[in-house]
This record gives structure tokens, sequence and C-alpha cells, in this order.
């Protein structure tokens, strides 16, 4: 089974892809280290599986992921992060992930959440397996708007939605201008708009802005 790895640390690509390799059946075809390449090799070589970090340089693994499950859904990806945030998780999931991993994972972990995915099932680690129980036991009391986009992400378009700029943008968060500008490209491309009068529009319909 052919399974591409997607990560911009050169020595976890180079654990993982020794891990994998060790597994009977398994081979990496190709490393990508930023979402664009990540994209682009996935579109060139056809692997089974994408093995796929959530931080990446350039396009995001979740908006990698959305464009995967839409243009190649014969390809499966899992995130393989060392992430544990519940926002993060559950926008992996909306976006098409099939499994998600942190990045301490044992051997047997990866095996199965691989196997498992393959033949047709879902695969999380054991405590964000506990997410999932109390989302389903417990759902939240109100729908949270935009919920494909992270908390963090949400309140770049507030302030968006408040007519405000990137300097103030940048100083109320603390951020740098570049992060910024950043989170502006990945809203846009989440909530399918072309500029920040449009975000602004959108985020004021839903509620947000002041």
């Amino acid at each position: 089974m052919k399974l591409l790895i997607a990560d911009d640390h050169p020595v976890y690509r180079y654990g993982l892809r020794n891990l994998l390799e060790d597994f009977d059946g398994f081979t990496v075809v190709g490393e990508a280290r930023s979402g664009d390449e990540a994209l682009a090799l996935t579109h060139r070589l056809r692997p089974r599986m994408v093995l796929m970090d959530v931080n990446l340089p350039g396009m995001s693994g979740i908006d990698v992921t959305r464009n995967i499950v839409a243009r190649m859904p014969e390809t499966s990806v899992v995130m393989v992060t060392m992430l544990e945030d519940r926002d993060t998780f559950f926008a992996a999931i909306r976006a098409g992930a099939r499994g998600y991993l942190m990045k301490g994972s044992g051997s047997e972990d990866v095996r199965q959440a691989i196997n498992t995915i393959v033949a047709g099932g879902l695969f999380f680690d054991t405590e964000v397996a506990k997410w999932v129980v109390e989302y389903l036991v417990k759902p939240p009391a109100t729908r949270t708007p935009f919920p494909e986009l992270t908390d963090r992400e949400r309140a770049v378009l507030e302030l968006v939605a408040d007519g405000q700029g990137n300097v103030a943008i940048a100083r109320a968060l603390g951020l740098s201008i570049k992060t910024v500008r950043n989170y502006h490209s990945r809203i846009f491309a989440k909530l399918q708009v072309v500029d920040r009068t449009e975000a602004a529009v959108l985020a004021r319909r839903a509620g947000l802005g002041h």
C-alpha cells in the first residue's frame, strides 16, 4: 500500500518513514514539506493514504485534507499532530480526515490506524476518542458560528467584522502581521470568500462583531 508523509520536520519524517517501512505491505512513495507540496504529490502519486501534519507551511494540513477529499476521494487522510486541541480535531474531521493521531503514538497505534481506515473505519487517538464521546453524550447547547474555523481564526474574523486592520488585529491578539495575513488566507479559503470585505459581511450576518 502506497503512503505519503506530509510534515515539515525532517527528523520526524525520517522516523515515521522508517516505522512505516518496517510494516509489511506499506511503501512510502513520497514526503512533502509543505501543504502545497502535499497536495501536488498526492495528485501525482495517488497514495492510498496521507499521514498529514496539521500545521504545514503554506496551505494548512486541514485545507490540504479538504482538497484531497474533494478531488481524490480514493486517498484517505490521517492527521498526525502534536496539537491536543478540540477545535483543531473537529475542524480536521469536518474537512474529511479519517483519523487523528498524536505524534507520541506508538507503532501499534499507527499500524492499527492505517488498517482500520483502509478497512473503511475511523481511528482516533485514545484521548481524542474521549472528546467524540463527550460531544455525542453532551453536544454544545448553542451552535458556534463557522464551526470549520478554529477559535483563533474566529477571533481574527470577529475583528475583521469590526473593521479592524491588520495592525490592530495583530496588536489585539499578540500576533505578527505575517501571522495575521496567514490567518486571513485560511479564513477566506474555509469560508470560500475572496477578500476581507466579503468575510466581514458574512461574519456580521452570523452575529460576529460589535
